[in-house]
């Protein structure tokens, strides 16, 4: 069996002519696409220029990574998300870019046709793509934590989970998480979940601005009951570092689970530079110049809810994740995309991820971008 057919509304050339739209007033004030426009940090750039020539460079590079690599995403999860890796058994493979982790997770634990997939009904859209294209059943559901809304649906072999939620940036408790957890145990399916925005959790106060915490995290004892059995967790540094197009990211958990997708992975070259691989280790242990990007993006999502609602929506900060999630003001998204490209704004449209009937801007963009915006809306 090859790879299946898919359908989405998750076409972005149908946002094109809302963009054109925008251009007539002046400057495209783009927030439509998650995609990072600050710097990324120094110590990243000096790792990946050190490693142009290594033997990792020239030669292949391996698959699951550097020992350095994987002691630093080891240790990342120890000291940032207060899970220790090998003491729940789990093991590590970095990946192409979220996206492509995402994309092939169904195939990879060899879903097919009679197998179901569960996910949120306002989701990524990839999740469902990925389902589609291995060729098993998408099931989708309001709220993944109501585990009686999927649990005894007969072929389930998978869950997605997203927390901080893409795009509408809540958070799971780890209780809700434990429940999903053991209900997926009990009908032997296994949890995936994409917590590439735990860094960015926006629901403490403004004392915590200094050191923000992380959301929970599926592998913590608490949540995965000291045992990753069963249990997938993926990440990336696209927004905590800027590295979109350094395409890092990693999936960590189930020891079985993970080898037998790295032989795949081996098989079909999806391999991280070797270069980028030290340019990964480099920001899992730069600290400092996350919180530094953490900072900016909650200046920014405060900035433009502000504006927002000044507009006349009902927007509020999320409670995690780079994106506000608003109700459109008109019948559908679309009447408010028209209308904002008039003045020159172009957001996403909910359509794309599950309800027509919302918008999702992105803080993804500069400090001028989203100043312009905020006047705009607010004249």
């Amino acid at each position: 069996m090859g790879l299946m057919t898919f359908s989405t509304p998750y076409d972005w050339s149908r946002v094109q002519q809302y963009r054109d739209s925008a251009a007539q007033f002046g400057e495209v004030l783009d927030f439509s696409v998650g995609s990072p426009v600050d710097e990324v940090p120094q110590s990243v750039r000096l790792a990946l220029s050190a490693a142009a020539n290594d033997g990792n460079a020239h030669g292949y590079p391996a698959t699951i990574g550097t020992e350095a690599l994987r002691e630093a995403v080891r240790q990342w999860f120890l000291t940032v998300r207060g899970v220790d890796l090998s003491g729940i058994g789990a093991s590590v493979v970095p990946t192409v870019g979220s996206k492509e982790a995402v994309a092939l997770m169904a195939a990879l634990l060899h879903c097919g046709e009679g197998d179901v997939v569960v996910q949120p009904r306002v989701s990524y859209p990839t999740y469902e793509i990925g389902t589609q294209i291995s060729g098993a059943t998408v099931v989708k559901v309001d709220d993944v934590a109501d585990v009686d809304s999927w649990v005894n649906v007969p072929g389930v072999r998978a869950i997605w989970v997203n927390s901080p939620s893409n795009p509408t940036g809540r958070v799971l408790t780890s209780g809700q998480l434990r429940g999903i957890v053991r209900a997926a145990r009990s009908i032997g399916a296994v949890v995936l979940s994409d917590e590439c925005y735990a860094r960015m959790d926006w629901r403490g106060s403004a004392d915590s601005e200094s050191s923000p915490k992380t959301t929970p995290c599926i592998l913590d004892d608490d949540v995965c009951g000291g045992n990753a059995e069963s249990v997938l967790c993926l990440y990336s540094l696209s927004k905590q570092s800027n590295m979109a197009g350094y395409r890092t990211a990693l999936i960590a958990g189930d020891e079985r689970l993970v080898s037998a997708m790295t032989r795949y992975r081996k098989q079909i070259g999806l391999i991280i530079p070797g270069p980028v691989q030290a340019a990964m280790t480099a920001a899992l242990g730069d600290g400092e110049s996350v919180l530094d990007q953490i900072g900016r993006y909650r200046a920014r999502l405060h900035s433009l809810t502000k504006a927002l609602n000044a507009y006349g929506y009902d927007a509020r900060m999320p409670e995690g994740g780079l994106y506000v999630w608003v109700r459109a003001l008109g019948d559908d998204c679309w009447d408010d995309m028209h209308n904002l490209a008039a003045l020159g704004i172009v957001p996403s449209p909910g359509e794309f991820y599950g309800d027509r009937h919302f918008l999702r801007f992105s803080v993804t963009a500069s400090d001028e971008s989203i100043a312009a915006a905020a006047e705009r809306l607010s004249a």
